[in-house]
């Protein structure tokens, strides 16, 4: 449980009033090192809610798909300019940030990830790929402010974290996709498909 401890050692750490205000000031730090800190807080913390309630998790993300849509649906949820930009103006909407990137995105992100087929988790790479293509361009490419909370360079250099993700994400996928591990771990070919089913 020494992970569940970091987790919310690492919860308690980002909810501290002078950090919320440091990654928030900078509109790239609030997209791409909160809110993906948030995620981990939660992955992490996963096993204890993992523990207490195995037949929830058992029952209702047995495959991992539907835990790895709502995770999916939280983190889209968060990438909207205006829900960023709701967040630094309305108190209950960051709490909702707050509360669900971690436990409704970072808890179910650990618990389905591996429940997923090595398919399953190629196509979310690929979905989040084209979302932070999409969502890079929208941010680089427009003239005008997205988010009042923001300026116009700081969303323009937002779009290039997203573009710069992304292209690490394409490097990944090319590489899983013509790279063969069993080559080089060591690992029979029909061991590492019945592990991924």
């Amino acid at each position: 449980m020494t992970q569940v401890f970091y987790g919310l050692l690492l919860y308690i750490f980002l909810a501290m009033p002078p950090v919320v205000h440091f990654l928030e000031s900078i509109m790239v730090l609030h997209m791409h090192m909160q809110m993906p800190m948030l995620v981990a807080s939660g992955f992490f913390m996963a096993p204890f809610f993992q523990k207490r309630f195995p037949q929830f998790f058992s029952k209702w993300n047995g495959d991992g798909v539907p835990g790895i849509v709502l995770f999916s649906i939280i983190m889209v949820y968060w990438t909207i300019p205006r829900t960023m930009d709701e967040a630094l103006t309305i108190p209950a909407v960051e709490l909702f940030k707050f509360i669900s990137i971690p436990f409704l995105a970072g808890v179910p992100l650990r618990d389905s990830w591996m429940k997923l087929s090595k398919w399953g988790r190629h196509v979310v790479l690929i979905g989040f790929t084209l979302l932070f293509i999409v969502m890079g361009l929208l941010y680089v490419l427009t003239p005008v402010q997205l988010c009042n909370s923001y300026l116009v360079i700081d969303q323009f250099t937002l779009g290039w974290g997203f573009l710069t993700t992304s292209i690490g994400m394409i490097v990944y996928l090319i590489y899983a996709f013509v790279v063969d591990p069993s080559k080089y771990e060591g690992i029979p070919p029909e061991d590492m498909s019945s592990s991924d089913e």
